[in-house]
């Protein structure tokens, strides 16, 4: 298989380090790194990329998507998402 070399340099989403993007792991936040089209990657250098967790995350993007984070503080955020699975979770239909 050939492998292409890409001199560019990206930044990791977890460490902010910067690495050449052939030493990076690509992160699809939909979770389907396969279908390429009309996408943007963020990236993943390698230490990283192996501490992450590989399971799959159900909607956890989706209700990440819907927090709107601008400038607010750790505490806020927190809770916006509790408010939003506390929802969900509270919903007849999504009970089994």
């Amino acid at each position: 298989m050939w492998r292409r070399r890409d001199s560019t340099e990206v930044t990791c989403i977890a460490c902010g380090e910067q690495v050449s993007r052939s030493s990076a792991r690509e992160y699809d936040k939909h979770g389907d790194r396969w279908t390429r089209e009309d996408k943007e990657f963020e990236h993943l250098c390698k230490p990283c990329y192996q501490d992450i967790c590989h399971q799959p995350r159900g909607d956890l993007e989706t209700v990440l998507g819907q927090i709107e984070t601008g400038g607010c503080s750790r505490a806020q955020f927190l809770e916006r998402y509790v408010e939003l699975v506390e929802a969900e979770y509270d919903r007849p239909d999504s009970r089994e």
